[in-house]
Parts: C-alpha cells; sequence; structure tokens
C-alpha cells in the first residue's frame, strides 16, 4: 500500500465514520425527543424495579374488603353505619392515620342518617383522609369529591388517580392533581399530612376550586417486594375486632376493596399480566415510598438526552480506535453498562432514564460500521489492484492454469488481491531469507534506533533468550565499546543516530574484536539503518600471532646468536681472558636457550592456532604420569613433589597431549621457583562443574600488581627478583591459551613471599 493510498484509504474511512456517527446520534436524540422504544423502556425499568424492590415499611397496614367479608356482611354497597363503626374500631387503637378509599359522593337515601353517623366517627378520629376521584378526562374534567359533611369532617382530602401507560401498566403517579389553583396531594401525602405535622402541601378538607383540572410532579411508583407486600386484615375481622392488641397503634390505615369485581384493579410491574393490584394496595405502595424516601422522577429531558447520546458517541469511537474485537468488546461493555445504568439509577440518583434508543443505538453501531467498513475495504481493494496492474506487478507460474472466478464483486477482489499478496509474499520470503541467511549479525533499525529485524547471525550473537525486535540497538549492543576509551560505539542517545559512521571496530565482552557497518536508506519516506557486524577477532590473533613471530624472530631468537658471536670474537681477540671450555660452556647455554626459545614458540603457536585432537581421557592420570615425569627435575633442585589428593578416576573430553604440557609447565614453573628443602603439592578435585588442578609452591610468591601480566607471550617477570632462573616467558600463555580453548580457566593464588597457588579448572564432561 502506497502513503498516498492509504492516506486516502483513511479518510474515506472518516467519512464514513463521520456519517454513520451523525446518522446514528441524529436517530438516537430523535427517539428520545419522540417518546420512541417506550415499550423497552419499560422493560428495562419493570426489571430493575424488581432487582431492586425493597420490604415494605410495617408501619403500613390494609383493611381489605375482601371476598370473605362481602359474602358475610352482603353485597356491595354496605350501609354508611357498619363504615362508621369501623372507624370507631379503628380509632380504637389509636393509629397514625386513617384513610377511607371509598367514594362517599352521594348521599344515602335509604339510611339518611347513616352520613351523620359516618360524619361523626371521623371526627371522633381526627386524623382521617377522604378520597377524591377525577369524572372526565381533558383541561374541562370535574372532581368527584365527598359530601359536604363527610369532607369536613375528614381531616384531609386525597386524590387516588394513577398515570397509566401506553401498555395499560400503572407505573406512576402525579403528587399533585385537581382544579386550579389548589390541587389536592396524592391520598398518600394527604395521609402524612393528616398524621402530622403539617406541610405546605397539606390543604385539609378545603372546597374543590373553580379552574381547569392540572397535574403536577410526576413520580415513579416504587413497589415494595413481598407477597403480600403489607399487613392486611379483613373488614370483618376488624369490624368484629378480631385483631390483636394494638395491631393497628401508630400505623397507617388504609381502608379499600380488595373484592373481586370491586373497585379498582390495576396492571403492575411487580405482578404478572394475570393479575392485578387493587387501589387501596397502590395507595399503599405510594405510602411505602413516601416513607422510605423512595422518590422517583423521571430524567429531564437534557439528562436523559445525555444518558442515551453519552454510550453511543463512546461506542462509535471504540469501534474506529480500538480495532474490531476490541471494539465488539467495548459495544457489549457499553450496552450492558448502560443496560444496567437505566435499571438502577432509579434506586441510586432518584431519575428514571429511558435507555431504549441508547441500547438501540449501541446495537446498531458495530454491524452499520461493519458494513461501512466492508463497502470501503471493496473499494479500496478495487484501487490497489488497478495499481498493481499499473506498476507491472510479475504474474505467477502457476496463474494462467487458474479458472476464471466466479462470485460477487468483493470475492472477486479480494482473489484478485490473494493473488498479488502471494506474489508479493514470495518477493518478500526472497528478500528474508537473503538477510536471514547473511553470515554477519545484521541488524534493521528505524530512524530512532529500534530494532525492526534480525537474522539468525544476529540472534547468535546476542546472550540467549534475548529478543531484538522493539528493542533499541543501543542497548542490545551496549558491551561493544572502543578498544582504548572504553566508550560505547553506539550512542545511547536516539538523537545522534544521524551521526553515526559508516564503519567503527569495538571489543565486546567476550573480547572478540567487532567491526560494525552502519549504512542507512530511505522507505517510504521514512530513514532505516542497516546494521552489520563482522567478526575480525580471528583475523586480530592472526595480526598479533604475526607480531609476536616478528618479535621473537627480531629480537629474541637473535639475542642467543648474537651473543654466541660476541663469544667467538672476544675468544679470537682476547684468548688468554676466555678459555676453550668456558667458550664452549657458554655458546653450549645461548643454543639451548635458543632452543627453548624456538621450541616454546612453536608450542604457543601450535596451541593457538591448530585444530585440537579431543578425545576422553583420564585427567587423574595424566596427572599422575605428568608428576612422574616431574619428578627427577625435583629431585635435582632438592625440592619434594607429591599428589596430596587424586581420585580414582577423572574421565574428560580434550586434546590429552597440550593439557598435560599445560600441567607440566606449571609444575616445571613451580619447581623452578621453590626453594631446596620446600615441597610441590598436586591435587586434583572435582568442584562444581570443574575439574580443578591444583599445584601450589613455597617460593617467593606473586605480587598482586604483576599477577595481571603472567600470561603475556614474552613476559618474564623474575628477570629482576630471579635473574638466575632460566625461561622465555611463553610457559604461562601456552598453559592460558590451551585452558581457554577447552572452555575452562587459569587462577592463581599468591602473595609475596608466601607462595604461589596455580588453580586449571577444566570443565566436567557432559552427562
Amino acid at each position: 500500500m502506497t502513503p498516498s493510498a492509504q492516506a486516502g484509504y483513511r479518510r474515506n474511512l472518516r467519512r464514513e465514520w463521520v456519517a454513520l456517527s451523525l446518522l446514528i446520534l441524529g436517530l438516537v436524540a430523535w427517539l428520545c425527543l419522540a417518546g420512541g422504544l417506550r415499550r423497552i423502556d419499560h422493560l428495562v425499568q419493570d426489571a430493575g424495579m424488581r432487582l431492586y424492590a425493597q420490604p415494605a415499611s410495617p408501619d403500613i397496614v390494609i383493611v381489605a374488603i375482601d371476598d370473605r367479608s362481602i359474602e358475610s356482611i352482603g353485597r356491595w354497597p354496605w350501609r354508611r353505619a357498619l363504615h362508621a363503626q369501623l372507624v370507631d374500631q379503628i380509632t380504637a387503637q389509636s393509629p397514625r392515620a386513617l384513610g377511607l378509599d371509598i367514594l362517599f359522593g352521594e348521599e344515602d337515601a335509604d339510611y339518611p342518617g347513616d352520613d351523620l353517623l359516618l360524619a361523626r366517627a371521623l371526627e371522633r378520629n381526627g386524623r382521617s383522609v377522604l378520597p377524591v376521584a377525577r369524572r372526565g378526562d381533558g383541561p374541562g374534567s370535574s372532581a368527584d369529591a365527598p359530601l359536604p359533611l363527610l369532607r369536613r369532617a375528614a381531616a384531609q382530602l386525597g386524590h387516588v388517580q394513577l398515570q397509566l401507560d401506553e401498555d395499560g401498566v400503572a407505573r406512576s403517579l402525579f403528587q399533585r392533581e385537581g382544579p386550579q389553583p389548589a390541587p389536592w396531594p396524592h391520598f398518600s401525602t394527604a395521609l402524612q399530612c393528616a398524621a402530622g405535622p403539617e406541610q405546605p402541601q397539606c390543604l385539609g378538607h378545603a372546597a374543590p376550586a373553580s379552574g381547569p383540572w392540572v397535574r403536577e410532579d410526576l413520580r415513579i411508583l416504587r413497589f415494595a417486594k413481598g407477597e403480600p407486600a403489607f399487613t392486611t386484615y379483613s373488614y370483618l375481622d376488624v369490624l368484629k375486632g378480631q385483631l390483636p392488641p394494638n395491631a393497628l397503634r401508630d400505623k397507617y390505615v388504609i381502608v379499600g376493596a380488595t373484592a373481586t369485581g370491586l373497585g379498582d384493579m390495576f396492571a403492575a410491574p411487580m405482578v404478572t399480566d394475570a393479575e392485578r393490584v387493587a387501589g387501596v394496595e397502590m395507595i399503599a405502595h405510594a405510602l411505602n415510598a413516601e416513607l422510605l424516601h423512595w422518590r422517583i422522577r423521571p430524567a429531564p429531558v437534557a439528562w436523559n438526552l445525555a444518558f442515551n447520546l453519552t454510550p453511543v458517541a463512546l461506542a462509535l469511537l471504540a469501534i474506529v480506535l480500538l480495532g474490531p474485537l476490541a471494539g465488539l468488546l467495548a459495544s457489549a461493555t457499553l450496552f450492558l453498562a448502560t443496560l444496567l445504568a437505566a435499571g438502577f439509577a432509579a434506586a441510586l440518583v432518584g431519575w428514571q432514564f429511558a435507555a431504549a434508543p441508547a441500547l438501540a443505538g449501541i446495537a446498531a453501531v458495530y454491524p452499520l460500521w461493519s458494513w461501512r467498513q466492508l463497502s470501503a475495504a471493496a473499494h479500496f481493494l478495487q484501487l490497489e489492484m488497478r495499481a498493481l496492474r499499473v506498476a507491472g506487478l510479475p504474474p505467477l507460474a502457476e496463474e494462467s492454469a487458474r479458472p476464471s472466478l466466479r462470485g460477487d464483486l468483493l470475492e472477486r477482489r479480494i482473489h484478485a488481491v490473494e493473488d498479488a499478496t502471494r506474489r508479493l509474499r514470495k518477493l518478500h520470503h526472497f528478500v528474508s531469507d537473503s538477510l536471514q541467511h547473511l553470515p554477519s549479525p545484521t541488524f534493521v533499525c528505524d530512524a530512532q534506533g529500534r530494532v525492526n529485524l534480525a537474522n539468525e547471525a544476529a540472534l547468535h550473537y546476542l546472550p540467549a533468550g534475548q529478543a531484538p525486535q522493539g528493542q533499541a540497538i543501543a542497548q542490545l549492543l551496549a558491551g561493544l565499546v572502543h578498544p582504548h576509551s572504553g566508550r560505547p560505539l553506539l550512542p545511547q542517545d536516539a538523537s545522534h543516530m544521524a551521526e553515526l559512521p559508516a564503519q567503527q571496530e569495538g571489543q565486546d565482552a567476550q573480547g572478540r574484536h567487532m567491526l560494525t557497518l552502519c549504512k542507512p536508506f530511505e522507505l517510504s519516506g521514512n530513514t532505516i539503518w542497516l546494521v552489520t557486524l563482522v567478526d575480525l577477532t580471528d583475523m586480530r590473533r592472526a595480526q598479533r600471532q604475526r607480531d609476536q613471530a616478528l618479535h621473537f624472530i627480531s629480537h629474541d631468537i637473535r639475542a642467543p646468536g648474537a651473543s654466541i658471536l660476541t663469544l667467538l670474537e672476544m675468544r679470537r681477540e682476547f684468548p688468554e681472558q676466555l678459555s676453550q671450555q668456558d667458550l664452549l660452556a657458554r655458546i653450549e647455554r645461548h643454543a639451548r636457550s635458543s632452543l627453548a626459545m624456538a621450541e616454546g614458540f612453536v608450542q604457543l603457536a601450535s596451541a593457538q592456532a591448530h585444530e585440537y585432537h579431543s578425545a576422553p581421557f583420564d585427567l587423574a592420570a595424566a596427572l599422575e604420569e605428568t608428576v612422574d615425569d616431574a619428578w627427577a627435575t625435583a629431585q635435582d633442585h632438592q625440592v619434594q613433589l607429591r599428589i596430596t589428593e587424586l581420585p580414582q578416576a577423572a574421565p574428560i573430553q580434550g586434546d590429552r597431549a597440550l593439557i598435560c604440557r599445560a600441567i607440566t609447565n606449571i609444575v616445571s614453573n613451580a619447581i623452578k621457583f621453590s626453594p631446596p628443602g620446600s615441597a610441590v603439592q598436586c591435587a586434583l578435585r572435582a568442584e562444581a562443574t570443574y575439574w580443578v588442578i591444583s599445584v601450589r609452591d613455597q617460593g617467593p610468591g606473586i605480587a598482586p600488581e604483576q599477577q595481571s601480566h603472567l600470561f603475556q607471550p614474552f613476559k618474564r617477570l623474575h628477570e629482576g627478583s630471579h635473574p638466575g632462573i632460566a625461561g622465555v616467558g611463553l610457559g604461562l600463555a601456552l598453559v592460558q591459551t590451551v585452558l581457554q580453548r577447552h572452555g575452562g580457566q587459569v587462577q592463581v593464588r599468591s602473595t609475596r613471599g608466601a607462595g604461589a597457588e596455580f588453580r586449571l579448572l577444566l570443565p566436567l564432561p557432559a552427562p
């Protein structure tokens, strides 16, 4: 994909996203304002109501005009004298307030005196509430109020109207309803007014006003759980006084009809479709919500609009920012969160949100965006295939044999892109395989020095388990430093990558000499760095060996020959000063010294350059053999040579001859530097993953500051302190070379005047 094509595709997607966002957000806003999807809102809200429903207050008691009372007393309506007797029975138990959910809008023509009896009973109670119903619909509605006699006897009046939704379910009520300017409070509020103290919304038993009918302060009913939710006594039992003592003391007592076919019955969220809730029970639920301060109102329009638009906007952002899977998960999470918030917001903040538009919007976001993405992708594939054909991408060998494809437009484009992708993949594999099989470690880095690609040689060069992708090249090669200054070859600051020299030589932590080659190039407007490491270790080692050979030939091997010529010249010029015997002895000493230097140099060069003949052998037997060979030399120097610790067998893998030569050099040095009468102790033991050969002498020892020069070729540390001891300074260099090439090491433990201990560590064979 070219940068221009990629930019065009992204612009197209952005336009599609903006158009889709405006469409969905506009549709959600319209549904919110128009009140669409009400039934879905009711399902969500009713489910929330059931989930956070709480037990009813024990202060509410219902006296039910039930089927049993109807069967015992007779058909409805009953005489008002009977109601007066019921009121007196309730008053005797000192209730907090008494509500009669029975309409007394007309005089009792059959028993005129009963109205007076009921009025006096209400006056004796002093805390009674009578209902007011609405007659007719619209602003011209009138009130169905109690008789003036009964109205004046009651402490409060309250309306009993409920708000039915479009599905016929009662879920709300208006706190104030009636003719202006003084609409009545709801019956539940009037009961609290009767119980005292006086509140601003309490109107007492004032006569109905003459203004148009109004409804104010819509409240959502919050239902109590339980079946039945409230303590209920039969009208008949209360009338006969068959209640427990103090059953009604300090209670809100509501009298109303629950018998079949008597009174209003309502569909409610807390019951099934086949069940209904009596009007007296709806009053009890409303009163219960007031007593428990469960005041729920519909959310304001602006807040409800924000509640719906916010999750939809987040879902739109998620699908474009997070990718397909994460966007789907985010949309599902937002859907669930919106659903839960809508269900529980009423209980938490007292507002009931209508979240169905948001749920519909979130559900539509992902499929609609996938459709638009698919359409944009199909258009992009068409453009890319056209660009590939213009670019002249070479065809596959098998393309001519493939039958023509049938199917819809997107399928044909997908197959065409598959063909192009197959060609590009082969080209990519060719380039990638070429990079992977380069013999030198090679890294491909971005302009900030982060590694994008690394070949197999680079992985082998780095420590095991270290993944270079995404890492800074300067951190990966931090151990590669200048051999003289110790400064890292690559800058730690990525801003200095552009200042890298084309090539520079350094040394890594393993002592290898590496040539760093850095080459920048441009790719799609980005700077790419190709960093290659060339191992110069073998070349530098060969140079050192050449320098050592030149030094040996030019100085060390010439010195004995020059001394011999000088002796012969002295003998010729001054025969009386040098006898024949002294001349021959000195010539022999110089010749042997020259021969020893040549042999030592040859052995060192062989140990450094030749391939080792590795084979299993017994290191314990090799040590015994070496000590036996050196026994005569030890006797000549009056030194005791003994083995203090030796296992029965010490299997090892290596070049037996070179290892024996290294042991011989260590033992010979110990004998040479040991004073007469002293002892040289040899031991062999296993420590961790090594066989350890230790050789301890009682010689002059080695100062700590000199120990770092022990293994340098041609370095004789004893020339000043022990000039009489022969040596050319190649023995310990050979020891270190042999041990290192076998994967081992040499350790020295010594202080001046306290002898020295050399420890040769050779790895144990693999199990």
